[in-house]
């Protein structure tokens, strides 16, 4: 890929992994990445029902509802939910308490986690890193390294506008000599950058053109790339967690100006003026209803500023009064009332698509009510859209972590710190720990904990007789395998340890004296002279 802008992580033969594992399928993947035959067109066109055409109309989209008052209501509420700072903890840890290497190499993951954070300034920027991601759907950012010193791993981690970059994979498709079927294979992948971005309909006919269209083609080592795993139903486009709220905050939006314009329309008190015109002609009777009009409508109005008497005429639009003639043997000239709405303060359709609005961005509307207070009490009181909630939250951290695996992987590798095959190995294995003030899960928690202690220590003078240690542990405290040695092991620690001797752990001396405290002498030897 000598003809390709950045840098590329040596791989093992890619047709050879092919040949061994052939497959009728393409390899699925929520990168959104354009599929296209090796040598021929490639392109981007998305038609979600005239919405838009582009995924770059498709993002404008996305930031146009995020600019609402309800949605950036909403998505700061699952923002600050997700990233939590404080003066105490670190808004983001790394845990490698289940990879299985050396010390040393932990050691050196560590530090080159910390790296990461600092490249991407995460403890600064945090709150707007996840909110760009989570409105748009994607995150983009170069990896800059010195191309010449490459062992000293990424020098500089660049934001990309999602809207000028697309990611290309090159289909190239074969036939199986045994059984005929056609087996596709991806022979190439690299990311397509314009800095005009792309219209609806961008081809070239050899693709292998890096200026074709005026863009560049880079390589797919030299771009991190995240997005919210969510696709389009034919999995060619990558969506935001706003998009199922199109539809309801467009309805939210056409009923509020249709409220509007209804009591704008129907709040005032109009007039209805019935002129006799008697047997007038009809020409004649529309110039004696329009005399009328003027009379009645002239108002004289005297300006304070300059000290002079204008006549202030006013014409009749839909909002002022009617005039309407009537012919001779009717009542004569009437003046009634045509009364305003009489509904104009219902809003409950309203507030309905603004619910409905709310639940397609998972937020529980508890927390977006004004009169809504903070509850603080027992499990029981916690509703069921804040523990759905919460479980959602988790799942935004574990796809928004992938940012900083991909960066962690390729700054490992470059460093010689780690090969591929020993990153694939562990990758799975790496945690991330938020700092969570989620109040609702921690109190959850804390309930669940207190009931099972209280149920250990109802079945305490049962343990040894009916119910094992082992049963105690593993199903009444739920406590894994990994638990239980994990426990034992600091239990077995702390018993050695200086600092809880005479507390957890009293010595011998100590229980001697304790129960000559309990048991005085005296009252031992009036036990003696009683019997």
């Amino acid at each position: 890929m000598a003809n390709l802008f950045g840098f590329e992580i040596r791989r093992k033969n890619q047709e050879a992994e092919f040949a061994a594992a052939p497959s009728f399928v393409t390899p699925n993947s929520d990168d959104g990445a354009l599929l296209v035959a090796a040598g021929g067109m490639y392109g981007t066109f998305v038609d979600m029902e005239g919405s838009a055409k582009t995924e770059a109309e498709l993002i404008n989209k996305y930031r146009q509802m995020g600019m609402h008052p309800e949605v950036e209501n909403a998505v700061d509420d699952i923002v600050n939910e997700a990233i939590v700072s404080d003066d105490v903890d670190e808004i983001l840890k790394m845990d490698l308490d289940k990879v299985e290497q050396p010390d040393n190499v932990k050691k050196a993951i560590m530090q080159e986690f910390k790296n990461v954070i600092e490249l991407l300034n995460f403890n600064n920027q945090a709150y707007d890193l996840f909110k760009r991601w989570y409105i748009d759907g994607r995150l983009y950012y170069h990896a800059v390294i010195d191309v010449t010193k490459p062992q000293e791993g990424i020098q500089e981690l660049r934001y990309i506008d999602p809207r000028k970059i697309r990611k290309v994979k090159e289909v190239r498709r074969r036939k199986d000599p045994k059984t005929s079927v056609v087996v596709p294979e991806i022979s190439k992948e690299f990311y397509m950058y314009s800095e005009k971005g792309f219209s609806s309909n961008v081809g070239t006919s050899n693709p292998n053109s890096a200026t074709a269209q005026g863009g560049v083609k880079i390589a797919k080592d030299s771009i991190v790339h995240v997005t919210s795993g969510l696709m389009d139903v034919n999995n060619t486009l990558v969506l935001s967690y706003l998009h199922k709220a199109i539809k309801a905050l467009n309805q939210l939006r056409t009923l509020e100006d249709a409220t509007v314009i209804y009591r704008v329309s129907r709040a005032p008190e109009r007039r209805i003026f019935y002129i006799d015109v008697g047997n007038l002609p009809k020409m004649k009777a529309e110039q004696y209803v329009r005399d009328m009009m003027t009379k009645y409508k002239n108002r004289i109005v005297y300006d304070s500023a300059s000290g002079e008497v204008r006549d202030d005429r006013k014409f009749m639009t839909m909002l002022e009064d009617y005039w309407l003639p009537r012919r001779e043997g009717g009542r004569g000239t009437e003046i009634t009332t045509l009364p305003g709405g009489q509904n104009l303060g219902e809003l409950a359709d309203v507030e309905y698509f603004q619910k409905k609005m709310y639940e397609a961005l998972n937020v529980p509307q508890s927390r977006l009510a004004s009169d809504g207070g903070f509850n603080i009490g027992r499990s029981s009181e916690i509703t069921r859209d804040e523990v759905k909630f919460s479980k959602f939250i988790n799942r935004l951290r574990l796809k928004f972590s992938q940012l900083f695996l991909k960066c962690l992987e390729k700054q490992l590798i470059l460093k010689g710190i780690m090969t591929m095959d020993e990153w694939e190995s562990i990758s799975q294995n790496i945690k991330f720990d938020y700092t969570d003030d989620n109040f609702y899960a921690e109190l959850k928690d804390t309930e669940m904990m207190k009931e099972r202690v209280n149920i250990l220590a109802e079945l305490d003078p049962y343990v040894g007789k009916y119910y094992s240690h082992a049963y105690v542990r593993k199903y009444i405290l739920k406590q894994t395998e990994e638990d239980i040695e994990k426990m034992d092991a600091e239990i077995e620690e702390e018993s050695q340890d200086p600092q809880y001797l005479g507390v957890m752990f009293p010595s011998p001396e100590q229980v001697q004296a304790q129960q000559q405290i309990d048991n005085p002498p005296q009252a031992q030897q009036s036990g003696q002279e009683g019997r």
